[in-house]
């Protein structure tokens, strides 16, 4: 018996020093994200209280605000083409990186929807951004911006959700939760896949041939890893069916865009988002998968900037 359990014992230390070297081999993540960073990079920052968030400003100040929230990984690089069209129609739109991500901050904190939500208050607070703004998230950006809009309704005209996450999450697998030893694993096994599964989102992905490389960038910074694993750890059981139905329930106007061919969060997970929103107003794109507003981007961009035009301005 003992035997048995030093043989055991023995597996086990020798099996957590490979995957420990591994994760040194393979963890992308080698840079400190700091103002030496950030003092040659696009965008402004603004320190927040988990931290600073890198956020970019465009069109005039007199123009009614847009918040676009990106989804799970990809930073907001991913709304270019909305925030131009937007901007250049009299738009102020509000674009940032949220924690984990981009060139934000990486904070050691639980990144749950309490934080996602702090994060978007406390920088329309210290833009000044007073009045109701419309808000848009794509993806996990749904989760987001769908939290924000049914908590806070009274700041916002309206909620636009492209391709959003649907239905409960089953967080990450079993053996990523395990202490210590799952989050090296995390690092080690899919951190560095990341990059090139981001191109299963389109549905012709020759036409991004820079997506990789782009999205790599933050790659290298540490913390990126442990956001996102945390991210899906806090996702565990949350109904995003309760979430819409609280949006609903606040009568915040929605549209809801989603590409036909998206494998991420599937097309036919429309009808369960509709259920939860009967209110909401619906557009499929054909020739799309789970980024229209990139491979759709003119006809995409045209329907959310009718939606803009026709709600109330008092509102």
């Amino acid at each position: 018996m003992k035997r048995a359990l030093a043989v055991i014992g023995g597996f086990l230390i020798v099996a957590c020093v490979g995957l420990f070297a591994v994760y040194l081999s393979r963890n992308p993540e080698k840079r400190a994200l700091d103002d030496d960073v950030r003092r040659s990079a696009p965008g402004k920052f603004m320190r927040l209280s988990d931290g600073v968030t890198h956020y970019e400003l465009s069109g005039p100040d007199s123009g009614a605000t847009v918040v676009l929230v990106h989804g799970f990984s990809v930073p907001l690089y991913i709304w270019d083409s909305t925030a131009a069209a937007l901007s250049s129609k009299g738009y102020r739109v509000l674009r940032y990186d949220e924690y984990g991500r981009g060139l934000s901050d990486r904070p050691n904190a639980t990144y749950n929807a309490d934080l996602y939500d702090r994060q978007v208050g406390e920088l329309l607070d210290s833009l000044h951004v007073t009045g109701r703004v419309h808000i848009a998230g794509v993806s996990m950006g749904g989760w987001v911006t769908g939290t924000f809009a049914g908590r806070h309704p009274d700041r916002v005209r309206s909620l636009i959700l492209v391709d959003p996450v649907a239905g409960k999450s089953g967080g990450p697998p079993s053996g990523f939760r395990i202490p210590a030893v799952g989050p090296l694993a995390w690092q080690a096994f899919v951190v560095p896949t990341m990059a090139d599964g981001q191109m299963s989102d389109f549905v012709h992905p020759d036409r991004f041939p820079d997506w990789k490389s782009r999205y790599r960038e933050q790659m290298q910074y540490r913390g990126f890893g442990r956001a996102l694993l945390s991210t899906l750890s806090a996702r565990t059981g949350v109904s995003m069916d309760s979430v819409y139905h609280t949006v609903a329930t606040a009568n915040v106007p929605v549209l809801l865009i989603w590409g036909e061919k998206d494998n991420t969060v599937p097309f036919a997970n429309n009808t369960t988002v509709r259920a939860a929103l009967p209110n909401a107003e619906f557009h499929s794109i054909s020739d799309a998968g789970h980024l229209p507003i990139l491979e759709r981007a003119a006809f995409t961009d045209s329907i959310i900037l009718s939606w803009l035009e026709k709600q109330p301005k008092d509102r």
